[in-house]
């Protein structure tokens, strides 16, 4: 952490030598040097990691991961101070490539941790008392969720050893490990109810589109079905319902659905029952916990991109009341939440769209926040940043709610170019956090848009499935729509629009291409899949899963895949193009490289670039500053009218 501090300082320092304040240059009309602004994005990161921070058992440190300073776990103490490594990535048991949901034991003993050290996702131990590392499980699968008994001798967790997802658990002690069950459906999510005498699990169907959850005694044997919730599809095999939340009492589970419309939590006896709401809205919730004395449940609550920790009160014979607002960040998102031992605090993280996540305390009687990690660089830094305007537009059918991103200075009736950003899924939203393509392109004199588009998350259950078998069709016109809003700004270009996005956002880029050749006057889709009938060789099984929800089955559904697929129009391009992905690492896939093929096939205007060294994804820094400088020197050609390209990296490869 302290060496990540250091870099981090050093970094900032370099930009502030070249351009004091950034406020000089620009006051005098002159956009940022984009090696700067370059820098200056990708110095915006959080020292903590992806991982949900948690409390000691004694309530007297926080545990969070940390992908800065040589990444590892580190605790902080709750009052404040400086963060202490526990456990390094590299050293003692060998190279670790990752320490996933790290957790304490629940007598303190052990952090317990998901490792591919050793070749496979593995289940680790690292001693509190001397810091050593024992590899506790050694499978050769994927590990899905797991938890500890309450008294510390057993984990149980979903494995993949045969191929499908059971219910494991292993001893502690000598690493013994025991299959509990055996359905050829997926059994995920597996936790204990508190005496420690059965577990309780979820199973998905074929479809991964109803769960039912099921107890079941520690030894193993017959289950008991205790409820079942339909028709909430579950892109992360599981993870988007999440584990079946026991009551300290052991009597209640807390569980997430999307009966009403709306992803809110219900309960249910763990005896069977009703299930009733515990605070119902309309707004998405998640993140949701039992207060230890199980009298409250704490859980995040999103609305329009802005999440808020809320607690409910909760009683047997008393679910539906309106929850109060514990912390309200105005604009930003809260996440990660966790009780202290005792009760009287949680901790969570923050983000906006200005600072990257800080891990904070606040009390639960009075609201009071403590903040505990400060990631962004010292100084000036956050004020350099863009902040964006929440706005909404008409489109043909949906109030189309979108993060706008003006340059942060101009000069008197100057006009800038637009791009429009599209996010990925297409099950995702934009919310109140730092973008970095965006932050980026306005300062370099673009006007950005990020629309959530039809389809997006976080709008309900009908705003959802409103792009369903029309993938590049509905949640393009609400795209043009977008375009339509910029154009009234009395500060934009007309002429000069762009588009832009990652995955999902990249198939709706070539999809701009192929079905609205006019609107866009320059794209650069990124790592997407255009091809859709290919991509049912070469597509994982969560995204096979999501084709099967969102278009139908393949077989019987041929045309909507078809006609869902932007390659197959690409004669119809007007549109000049920068096509790129990542490669060289597994999974890879070739869906850019091919549609570059097809486009020179049909002597369209391209440029394709693979950066190596990745995934299909472009991940890494080095390669994340040369893809911005790339993007924009195709942007400041074709948008701003300079056909040499005045400014940039190097020329991409395969340019026609």
């Amino acid at each position: 952490m302290r060496s990540a501090m250091r870099r981090s300082s050093i970094w900032v320092v370099l930009v502030y030598l070249v351009c004091p304040t950034g406020r000089t240059l620009l006051a005098q009309g002159r956009r940022e040097p984009p090696e700067i602004s370059a820098a200056r994005v990708l110095a915006v990161r959080s020292v903590i990691g992806g991982e949900t921070p948690r409390w000691s058992p004694d309530g007297s440190w926080i545990m969070f991961s940390s992908s800065l300073g040589g990444g590892g776990i580190w605790a902080v103490r709750p009052d404040g101070g400086f963060p202490r490594r526990l456990a390094d990535r590299i050293g003692g048991a060998g190279f670790f490539l990752s320490q996933q949901s790290p957790a304490w034991s629940p007598d303190g003993a052990f952090i317990s941790f998901i490792s591919d050290g050793s070749g496979n996702p593995e289940l680790w131990l690292w001693s509190c008392a001397d810091g050593r590392r024992r590899q506790l499980t050694r499978l050769g699968g994927r590990i899905n969720g797991y938890s500890w008994s309450p008294d510390s001798r057993w984990i149980v967790f979903g494995g993949d050893r045969y191929g499908n997802y059971d219910i494991w658990k292993v001893n502690v002690s000598n690493g013994e490990a025991l299959r509990l069950t055996r359905d050829p459906r997926y059994e995920v999510f597996p936790t204990w109810t508190p005496d420690g005498r059965k577990i309780v699990y979820v199973r998905l169907d074929e479809r991964w589109l109803d769960h039912e959850v099921f107890e079941m005694a520690a030894e193993g044997g017959d289950s008991r079905r205790v409820f079942r919730d339909e028709d909430f599809f579950d892109y992360s095999a599981g993870g988007t319902f999440g584990y079946p939340r026991i009551s300290p009492d052991g009597k209640t589970i807390l569980f997430r659905s999307q009966r009403s419309g709306w992803i809110n939590y219900l309960t249910v006896p763990l005896a069977g029952g009703e299930a009733r709401p515990l605070a119902p809205e309309a707004a998405d919730q998640s993140e949701g916990l039992w207060a230890p004395d199980g009298r409250q449940v704490a859980f995040v609550s999103n609305h329009n991109g802005t999440h808020r920790l809320r607690i409910a009160a909760f009683s047997p014979s008393g679910s539906g009341r309106q929850a109060r607002v514990l912390v309200d960040p105005g604009t930003g998102m809260v996440a990660n939440l966790d009780w202290s031992p005792d009760g009287d605090r949680l901790s969570y993280t923050l983000q906006t769209p200005t600072r990257p996540a800080d891990l904070y305390v606040v009390s639960a009687a009075t609201g009071q926040s403590t903040r505990l990690t400060r990631s962004m660089p010292a100084g000036e830094f956050e004020r350099q940043l863009v902040v964006p305007e929440k706005i909404a537009y008409a489109g043909d059918q949906f109030t189309i709610h979108a993060y706008l991103y003006r340059p942060p200075h101009s000069a008197p009736g100057e006009r800038f170019p637009g791009i429009v950003i599209a996010h990925g899924g297409p099950t995702a939203q934009f919310n109140d956090t730092f973008q970095q393509q965006a932050d980026f392109f306005a300062r370099q004199g673009y006007v950005v848009l990020l629309p959530n588009v039809r389809g997006s998350s976080g709008y309900g259950r009908a705003f959802e499935m409103a792009n369903n078998k029309d993938w590049g069709h509905g949640d393009l016109r609400d795209v043009v729509a977008g375009v339509d809003y910029l154009k009234t700004l009395p500060y934009i270009d007309p002429d000069h629009m762009g588009i832009t996005g990652t995955s999902y956002g990249g198939h709706l880029s070539t999809a701009a291409m192929v079905w609205a050749p006019d609107v866009f006057q320059a794209a650069i889709p990124a790592s997407g899949y255009p091809n859709r009938i290919a991509f049912m060789d070469e597509g994982e099984f969560r995204h096979l899963q999501q084709l099967a929800y969102e278009f139908g089955p393949f077989e019987q559904n041929r045309e909507v895949y078809y006609r869902n697929s932007p390659f197959f129009w690409i004669r119809q391009i007007r549109t000049p193009a920068f096509l790129l992905n990542g490669e060289g690492r597994f999974p890879g896939s070739t869906q850019m490289k091919d549609f570059a093929a097809e486009m020179e096939r049909h002597y369209k205007v391209f440029r394709y670039k693979a950066y190596p060294g990745e995934n299909y994804y472009v991940r890494s820094p080095v390669n994340t500053r040369q893809m911005l400088l790339d993007m924009l020197e195709f942007f400041e050609q074709y948008l701003r009218g300079d056909p040499a390209g005045r400014r940039g990296g190097a020329r991409a490869e395969g340019e026609r």
